[in-house]
Formats: structure tokens, sequence, C-alpha cells
């Protein structure tokens, strides 16, 4: 380690604000030294008391590379002053005063000892890249500082802070270290979408190397990436190509973040994990790739995916900045500059759009019911919590008031998810205690058991395996089942039966139609890819995706059968039946479905009563009255005539009768169409009366004096009144009806006159009026002219009013009233 470092220049201040105050935030940018200088720098402070410093780092290759970096630098191994726990690695004794820690790891400890029992401070490093148990743990920690533990010291120590979270939020010094940065060249070199992004990096890797000297730090997205273009290089005599992500080896990630060899290049093939946390010795240049790769929760799904996206212009500075540690340096970008102006500006933190379910549990547990009883920087999402809290009381692990269960409580003490730990926790129920913890560190670990999309294939693997990483999952699995109660390896019981247990959503069929589709109980569609041997198999459960939209990917899979699918998923045997509006009948079928998958469907040919009934109650809400045809004409008659005593009177006449009998189907029509097979069973006057009965009482009884059907005439003709005419309530009848009427019909108790159109001998309308007396006095006369001329045989009188009507109007004919 060089004998100074930038943050060494402000290490007073440091020392100072640890000394008087129990809160602290540190900036400095990468390399300037803060995660191994400064807690070295507090083991000699006396207010520690020679207690515990916890170091709490987001990976577990930083919090190990920091643990040798400073244990070598008191020239000790890791595990004496300085110590390292993460879920792999273990190294902590009597003696050790600083312990590095991974996030999940802290967030256990905290929850496990609320008081933190001999440890003076806390120190969370690379805190801007907010994860969530990053967010937690520091939640939890000011919580036990407000409550239990006044002198402990809280530190956050980031490249970059957002700026609330000294303004609003920590309310603690800001000390800065500027660091050593030197000029960094930029060269764009644009992006292909049509060429894989692997092929388009090893190029500018390759371009690198010819145009430069010195070492290259590569940023990929993910493993597969890192991988492809490995093999794509040019072997060069010189050169070490070294990848660097999460799941290799101890001794591959240790070789990776070495210095080259003397008279070496080397080319560090990483993904983000080498932005900030990590020291590369002699890089000077950067080829940055523009995307990462970072895990969004589908509540759809109801599980974790990784999604490729535009990384956002603070992660892009940040890799561009390994390119200045040591003297000036190189970037090359694969964008164009003007590219930069769509990309995000920083990562969103990862408790906007995580699965919260985690989080609500040890809430739960700690003694909160809503995270607002802690401080966050940034609050979870009301929506996303409400769904984790009522998924976690679907699974029982949370009582209907927020309290944690007995389940909850033995799910949290597990380290895992809660999804995850629920799966073991039933597995050990029924006697498959191992086997699903060893499932569970397949899921858990990336690439544990192999890579393999067959779960039972990965599981051999894991179980086989003698050293390294997956020896340490099989030992890990082993603990866990014995802390669920069972180590027993389930007997027949398969890989598939115990995911399908926790997750019977997961369950998929192959689409018949297309190879490679399956469909998830679920009700989403997924991908496999169709030379994959899990292809030949009809019905999978899937463990884990990748991809979004329609381009979700099938990433690992156990293989089943119909029949056990079917068990495991809770297949129900399901008769339907819809209206057909060809045949005007009803047409039933009985199907097996498991979720949105319908393993089976046959036609039922004598449907129950109660199954046609709710066919056809459907067929009519759906598609209206219209589907009576003309039967419908006395309903819609009936809803017109109450409209109308609405506009005329009011209250208690209903404003909508049409929505109202619409809204009321099972109600009215529900009875009628109790027994029958069709629409056409039902007259159109049983409609009337049924929905008539809707009316409160005794609206029925007086609906045919306010607003009677028909109008008789003064000869005696019984006419209809259409009261969903335009401009009000009318009846049609010829003029000679209607002598000797003096004064004006009217309808609701005299409130709206009954409009007459007044019609010819031929029944052709010749005058409308809404005054019959003034009519009579006025417009008759000129009618009456060009009437008499027309039809010289008919009554024609000089005084309507005064003369005999009839329902005849010819001169001589008997029919006069």
């Amino acid at each position: 380690m060089p004998a100074t470092l930038p943050i060494d220049e402000v290490m007073p201040d440091v020392l100072a604000a640890f000394s008087g105050g129990s809160r602290v935030v540190i900036s400095a940018p990468p390399g300037a030294g803060k995660t191994t200088r400064i807690p070295l720098a507090l083991l000699d402070q006396s207010w520690t008391g020679g207690e515990r410093i916890l170091l709490v780092e987001p990976r577990r290759i930083a919090a190990r590379a920091a643990a040798e970096r400073m244990a070598q630098t008191l020239g000790e191994r890791v595990g004496e002053t300085v110590g390292v726990r993460s879920r792999l690695d273990v190294r902590v004794s009597s003696a050790t005063r600083i312990e590095v820690v991974t996030e999940g790891v802290f967030t256990r400890m905290v929850l496990s000892d609320p008081a933190l029992e001999g440890v003076c401070a806390v120190l969370f490093d690379e805190f801007h890249e907010r994860s969530l148990d990053a967010d937690e743990g520091l939640a939890l920690a000011l919580d036990a500082q407000a409550v239990l533990l006044k002198d402990l010291r809280i530190a956050i120590m980031s490249a970059t802070l957002p700026e609330s979270l000294t303004r609003d939020f920590f309310d603690a010094p800001v000390i800065a270290s500027e660091g050593r940065a030197h000029p960094v060249e930029n060269r764009y070199l644009g992006w292909d979408a049509r060429t894989p992004l692997d092929r388009q990096m090893a190029a500018a890797i390759e371009t690198a190397l010819d145009e430069t000297s010195g070492s290259v730090l590569a940023f990929f997205p993910g493993m597969g990436e890192i991988q492809r273009a490995a093999s794509a290089l040019r072997p060069r005599d010189n050169v070490l190509v070294c990848p660097l992500y999460g799941a290799l080896t101890q001794a591959e990630q240790t070789a990776a973040i070495a210095p080259a060899p003397a008279g070496q290049r080397k080319v560090v093939l990483a993904t983000d994990i080498a932005e900030s946390s990590l020291t590369i010795e002699g890089v000077n240049v950067v080829v940055d790739c523009g995307f990462t790769r970072k895990p969004r929760f589908d509540p759809a799904l109801g599980t974790t995916r990784l999604e490729t996206r535009r990384a956002p212009i603070a992660s892009a500075e940040q890799r561009r900045g390994r390119a200045g540690r040591t003297g000036p340096g190189v970037c090359y970008c694969l964008w164009r500059e003007a590219e930069m102006a769509g990309f995000p500006k920083s990562a969103a933190p990862e408790i906007e759009q995580a699965d919260l379910s985690g989080l609500c549990l040890d809430l739960a547990r700690w003694g909160a019911k809503s995270p607002a009883e802690l401080s966050f920087l940034t609050p979870p999402s009301p929506a996303l919590w409400r769904a984790a809290a009522d998924r976690l009381m679907r699974d029982g692990a949370l009582a209907p008031d927020g309290t944690i269960t007995d389940l909850g409580r033995r799910i949290v003490d597990l380290p895992l998810s809660p999804a995850l730990a629920r799966m073991v926790v039933l597995g050990a129920k029924s006697g498959a205690g191992l086997l699903a913890a060893e499932t569970a560190a397949v899921l858990s670990e990336r690439d544990a058991g192999g890579r393999s999309t067959d779960l039972d294939t990965r599981l051999r693997n894991l179980r086989a395996a003698r050293g390294g990483r997956d020896k340490a999952m099989a030992r890990l699995a082993q603990r866990w089942a014995k802390q669920a109660g069972d180590t027993g390896d389930g007997g027949s019981t398969s890989a598939a039966e115990v995911l399908a247990t926790a997750f019977p959503e997961r369950i998929a069929r192959a689409r018949k139609d297309t190879p490679g589709k399956l469909l998830l109980a679920g009700g989403r569609g997924v991908r496999l890819d169709e030379a994959d041997p899990l292809a030949r198999h009809d019905w999978l459960v899937i463990a884990d995706l990748t991809g979004a939209g329609a381009d979700l990917r099938v990433t690992l899979a156990a293989p089943t059968r119909e029949a056990e699918a079917l068990r495991l998923g809770g297949a129900e045997t399901i008769e339907s039946a819809h209206y057909d509006p060809a045949t005007r009948s009803v047409r039933a079928r009985r199907s097996v479905r498991l979720g949105a998958i319908t393993v089976s469907e046959t036609a039922l040919p004598a449907p129950s009563i109660e199954l046609v009934q709710k066919a056809l109650l459907n067929a009519v809400r759906e598609e209206g009255l219209s589907l009576f045809g003309d039967r419908a004409e006395a309903l819609l008659a009936l809803i017109a005539r109450v409209s109308f005593l609405h506009r005329a009177i009011g209250e208690p006449w209903p404003a909508d009768f049409a929505s109202e009998i619409l809204a009321r189907l099972d109600d009215w029509l529900g009875p009628l169409l109790s027994g029958v097979r069709s629409l056409d069973n039902v007259s159109a006057g049983d409609l009337a009366n049924a929905a008539r009965a809707l009316l409160d009482w005794p609206l029925p009884q007086e609906l045919d004096s306010l607003a009677p059907s028909r109008w008789v005439t003064p000869a005696g003709s019984q006419v209809r009144i259409d009261y969903a005419a335009e401009g009000g309530p009318i009846a049609a009848c010829k003029v000679q009806e209607v002598y000797g009427l003096r004064t004006h019909p009217t309808l609701a108790n005299g409130r709206a006159p009954l409009i007459l159109s007044l019609l010819s001998p031929a029944l052709r309308p010749v005058a409308t009026t809404r005054d019959l007396p003034s009519f009579w006095n006025g417009g008759y006369a000129d009618m009456r002219k060009d009437m008499k001329g027309r039809y010289p045989k008919h009554e024609w009188p000089e005084d309507p009013a005064s003369a005999a009507a009839m329902q005849r109007s010819i001169k001589g004919s008997s029919s006069r009233r």
C-alpha cells in the first residue's frame, strides 16, 4: 500500500468528527483510501474502548479485499485484528477489532442483537450504490442508536452522495477528500444494436491494446458477455486476460485484482463490482460497454429477475475515473457522445423497485409495523410495501395486524429471502429439509452447481463438489436444513415438488404449437431454448427467469410429470358456460385447469340450471338488453316512462333507471332465467314486469296513473304514448278522434302536457300541438281548408271543439262519440 493516500490529508478532520459526534459523512472518490485507512486509524481512538468496528461492504469480494489489504498493512492474517464475515467466508477471532461484513450479514447481526454488543462504530462503505440491504441496515442502526446505543458511531462513506443525505436526513458533518484524479481522454466508438455486445467489446479491447500501453479494465453487464468476449479476444504473448465477477472462486477473484506480472499487461473483464469497491493496480485504460444489469422485482411473477439497461451517468463517470488513478488515462466508450443525453443521471435506489417482503418481515421482527417508524433515506414504495405485507399474510408469516407469527420467526431466522426460507421450512415439515435447503442454495447463489438450466443437474453437482464455493454452499445448505429442523432428503420427493409446494404459480406447461414456449400457471408466457434438454418435457417448475416483457427466458427449472404438476398446483375441475349469439343458446364445457393453464376441455351437454342462468346473465351484462331483440321494447318503454317521471316530478323516481336495471340483473332477471335454456324463453311482458319490481313501493302502483303506457282518445281509441320522443311524451291519432276535446290532456298529475300528433285520414302527421284549445282557435282553420280539399268525404267541422269525436271520419259514419 502506498505510504500516503489522498484520504490521509483529511484524516485529522475524520478523527475529530468521530471523537466529537455520533455521525459523520465521508465523501471520497474510488482509490482515495477511505475503505482501508479510516478503520485502521480508528483502532487506537480512546472512545472505541477496545470494542469492534464494523465496516459494511456491498459485496463479498470487496469485503474480502478490504480485510486482506488491512491485515496486510498490519503484517497479519485475516482473522486476527482484522476479520471478515460473509455468507461463505467467516474469519474472525476473539482478537478481531475490525470486522468487515457484507450488508446482508450486518442486517442479520443487528436483528439478532439490537444492542450490537461489543460494537462501537458502524461504517457503511460505498453507500452510493443504495442497495436495499444498505438502506435497511442504516435504518436499523439509526434506530438502535436512538434507543439503545447513544455512543454508537455511524458513518456513511461514499464516492458520490445525494444532497438530501446531509441536508434533510443524516444531520452530520461532511468531510470530503478530493482524491488524485488525472485527466482521462474519452474515445467514443459508437454502438451497433445489430452486433452482439460481447463481439463489440472484444473489438474495442483489441483497439485499446493496439493504441495504448498499460492494463485495461473492461466493464460488462454480466458474466455471460464476459465469457464470450474472453473467447473472442486474440491471444497475445504479453497480455493476461482475467475475468472478474461474483461467481468466481476466491483465488480467481484475487488473481484478477492483483497487479500484472512484470513485463505483462492485464485485461480485466469485470462487471460493475469494479466500479468503486475494488482497486485494481496498473489500470490506465477503461473500455465501457455503457450497460449494467440490475435486479428488478416483478410483482406479477413474484420473483426478482435481472434486467439489462443503460448505465447511469454517475456509473459511467465512476468507470471512466478508474483510468486516471495513477496517471493520464483513456476511456473507450461504446456509445456516441450525443447519446449520453439519454442516459439516466444516477441509479435508482433498489428500495424503489425491489421485493420488500424481506424488509417487511425484518421490521415486523424488529417490532415495527410500518416503515414510517424508522428513518429511511428513501421510504419504501407504499404499493410495494402493501403487496409484500399481503403476500406475507397469505403465506402465514404475518398476522392480520402486521405482527410476526411463529412461522414468520422461523422464516426470518434463516439467512434467505422469505420465499426461499419458507420453502426450506415447508420442506423440513414434509421431511425434505435438506433437499429444500440445497434447492435454496442453488437459487440464492449465482451459478451454484454449474450453469445448467436443469435444477436436478445443478443439485447433483452441488452434492458432488469437492472444494471451493459449491462445497461451502453444500455445507451451508446442511446448516439451513438443521436450523429448519429437518435434514432429510425427502426420499422420493423431487426438486420440482419442493419448488412447486412453495411456488405453485411457477408450474409451467409447454405450448404444443410453439416449441420452446411455455405458459406459467400464474399466467405469463416464458421461453426456453429449443435445443435445451428441458425443452423435451411437457411440464416444468420454473426456478429462475431473466429478461423482461415478452422476452422472459427460463434460466433454471426442474422437470415434472403432469400428474405431479396437477397435484402440486392444486388443479381444479371447472364447469363453465357462455352464450352463443349465433345459436342463441348456451354452450358449456368441463375444464381441468391449473391456474392459467387449461389442461383439458370437453363439451358439457347438460349443464346445470345454475350454470346456464349465470351464462345468460353474463351475456346480457356484457351485450346489453339488445340481446332480447323486439322483446326488449316493453322494457325500454318502461325505462322511458320512469325517466320522464324523474324529469317531471323528481325524487323518489330514479334518475338513471336504465343503469339500475343493468346493475341489478341478478335481482330481477335472474329469477326469470332460472330453468330456461335460452333468452328466447322469456316474454316481453315478463321482462317489463320483473324490472318494474325494482321501483320502491308504492311507485309501481303509481306508474300507470302518472305515466300510462296508452292514452284513450275522446273517440275511445287507445293509442301508445312514446315517452322516449325527443320533445317529450307524444301520442298520435286522427284529427277526428279529438273533436269535442276542450282541454289538453296532461301527464304526471298535470305537470306535463301530452304532445298530440294529429294525423290525416291517410295517417300522415298534419299538426303537432301541446295546446289543443289554441290549435282549434288558430291553426285548425288553415289545416281544415287544406284537408277538406284533399279529403272531401271526411268530416271537417268549422267548430271542432263542439263536434263529436269519431273513430271513422267519413261523412255519414255512425262511429261517433
